[in-house]
């Protein structure tokens, strides 16, 4: 159904990882109360998060930096392979590359992943039904960020791969009625000092 009003969806990727992924690093949890400081002039009406401790305390602090609202836990936010392509969608010159990365992908991972890849387009994206305009956030992880900018691009649903974000970083993306989606801002760190930018890419893709 086509809304009468735009959603405003904002996207975080969650603040640096322990290496067992049990919670967050110190540089995660500053990560995550900056961003959160950010976010304090925006109408937001939700922050949804995925439930696993990285993206859940993460989602705790950023909510700690804002007005009283809903903090949702919610499996369609959550760490998944949203689509594993075949061989003949990639480019010929990254697809031994791509299905390497893949490899490991087990069938049921498969198909819970394309399951949750469409719930999340269903419950995230689009125009909303009303007459106010919608914020929301997704405390997610670089998959679902990935999938969720690559449908507002209109790009092969393989397109996913190769899109990186980093930690705490924040996207956002606009749905208006009648207008394709449009990407505002991508992979920003404005609200990070330089010390705290791009963890969770490799030294040599820090720019």
């Amino acid at each position: 159904m086509t809304g009468t009003a735009t959603r405003y969806l904002y996207l975080a990727r969650h603040g640096e990882a322990l290496p067992d992924e049990s919670g967050l690093t110190p540089a995660g949890r500053q990560q995550a109360t900056l961003l959160g400081r950010r976010l304090r002039d925006i109408p937001l009406t939700a922050v949804h998060h995925g439930p696993l401790p990285r993206a859940a305390q993460t989602a705790r602090l950023i909510h700690d930096q804002l007005k009283d609202l809903p903090l949702l836990t919610s499996e369609v936010a959550g760490d998944y392979v949203p689509y594993v392509p075949q061989k003949d969608e990639l480019p010929p010159e990254a697809s031994d590359f791509y299905l390497r990365f893949l490899a490991d992908t087990t069938d049921e991972e498969r198909e819970q992943g394309a399951v949750l890849a469409r719930q999340a387009l269903d419950l995230f994206t689009g125009p909303v039904d009303g007459e106010e305009d919608r914020h929301e956030l997704v405390v997610t992880h670089n998959f679902l960020v990935a999938w969720l900018v690559r449908d507002a691009l209109h790009a092969p649903k393989w397109r996913w791969l190769g899109l990186n974000h980093a930690n705490a970083a924040l996207t956002v993306i606009r749905y208006a009625p009648g207008r394709a989606a449009s990407v505002l801002v991508a992979n920003d760190m404005r609200h990070l000092p330089t010390e705290l930018r791009w963890t969770g890419f490799p030294p040599e893709q820090h720019i």
